[in-house]
């Protein structure tokens, strides 16, 4: 279970990653492809070729996290950019896990009242 603080970003590295890498490995990728820093407690999300694989790698203050999914039919659908890391909301992370593809959606202004 992946247990966040409201700052965490969620990152998604859009060039396919071989899965054979762990935790050195992709805290490299992150170091050196993305220009950012493992330790900061941000969510990595990484993908297979095939996109049947992901894993995603952080920093929970003690050590280093790696979360892992493998899925037996099906792929992981996601927008591709041009970028190399594309920022990802949690609800997006979620969408993408679950292999649900949003083709289309609109975001309606909600009220707030103000105290």
């Amino acid at each position: 279970m992946i247990f966040l603080e409201p700052n965490v970003r969620v990152w998604l590295y859009t060039k396919p990653t071989d899965m054979r890498k762990s935790f050195d490995g992709l805290s490299s990728l992150v170091r050196n492809q993305l220009a950012d820093d493992p330790l900061s407690g941000h969510l990595f999300m990484f993908v297979n070729r095939r996109k049947t694989h992901t894993k995603i790698l952080y920093f929970d203050r003690t050590g280093y996290c790696v979360w892992a999914k493998r899925l037996e039919q099906g792929q992981f659908n996601f927008r591709s950019s041009q970028s190399t890391k594309t920022a990802l909301s949690m609800t997006d992370l979620k969408l993408i896990l679950e292999g649900v593809k949003v083709e289309k959606h609109r975001q309606y202004k909600r009220f707030n009242r103000a105290i």
